[in-house]
């Protein structure tokens, strides 16, 4: 079976305190994105074995197999499902991996929609969504995969309304890998002043004033040329531009029917994409 895990972007993105646990707690819009990687699963062929070997095309990705989210995902299903066949994974990777837009916890949450597809564990969308923070803070919203205004670690969610419908996603990634650890060290919890829930219902052409990313200050500062990405953006008629998650990747929204002149960096990832999947 094959399925196309998609990415998602943050619409605003608060980091509010840091947990006792070591996390911390934020508040954002995840909003889901048509970039998608492509996601086949069969059943092994090789009796016993409780997997076989992951592989992967497309894009490079960081890491041992052991560690992608999808086998991650396999294993955490498999110590409470025993009865589960091994399986053949593949994945061909379209979305850049360390970027901010959720690519590798699609891949783990989308492993485990498909898992319980095949196998028929019955579980609950409540269920799904619990395995799924195992592997990931972010991984909880691929299982709902609609607009949501998440609090927690990520994994609180309530469904918004979100009409993006006249406009148009351009994403720009520069390839620059950033450090999330770093990036929140270099930052200041606070609450905020108004909450992304509120400002995500006002008219789009507020939010350049009002929708922040608390990441894109220390990233900005350590990487300018990302800044000037931001700058770019706006110079080229977006409506609102702004990181998603700790980055790199840009983005800027434009109306539907703009022509918009794309002139960034041979190497860099640029794609214009549609608002809704």
């Amino acid at each position: 079976m094959i399925v196309f895990p998609n990415c998602k972007l943050n619409l605003g993105l608060n980091i509010i305190r840091k947990r006792n646990d070591g996390y911390h707690d934020l508040e954002t819009i995840f909003y889901p994105l048509a970039l998608t990687d492509s996601l086949e699963i069969i059943e092994s062929k090789s009796p016993g074995k409780p997997l076989s070997p992951f592989t992967s095309t497309g894009l490079s990705m960081e890491g041992k197999s052991a560690s992608n989210s999808c086998v991650k995902a396999y294993r955490i299903l498999k110590k409470d499902f025993p009865e589960m066949p091994g399986v053949e994974i593949h994945l061909h990777k379209v979305i850049p991996s360390g970027a901010g837009l959720g690519g590798g916890s699609a891949d783990g949450s989308f492993t485990l929609l498909l898992l319980n597809e095949m196998f028929e564990l019955k579980l609950s969308q409540e269920q799904l969504i619990k395995y799924a923070l195992q592997i990931g803070s972010d991984c909880p919203f691929f299982i709902i995969n609609k607009p949501c205004f998440a609090t927690g670690r990520g994994e609180i969610m309530e469904e918004v309304a979100v009409n993006l419908s006249d406009y148009k996603f351009v994403l720009v990634n520069p390839g620059i890998h950033i450090n999330t650890g770093r990036a929140f060290l270099d930052m200041k919890p606070g609450v905020p002043a108004v909450s992304v829930k509120e400002i995500i219902n006002t008219p789009i052409e507020m939010w350049k004033d009002n929708l922040y990313n608390d990441f894109e200050k220390p990233v900005f500062l350590q990487h300018p040329e990302i800044a000037d990405i931001k700058n770019q953006l706006y110079q080229l008629g977006a409506i609102y531009a702004a990181m998603t998650g700790s980055g790199s990747t840009l983005f800027g929204i434009f109306p539907k029917e703009k022509q918009v002149q794309l002139s960034f960096p041979t190497g860099y990832f640029v794609k214009e994409l549609p608002c809704s999947l």
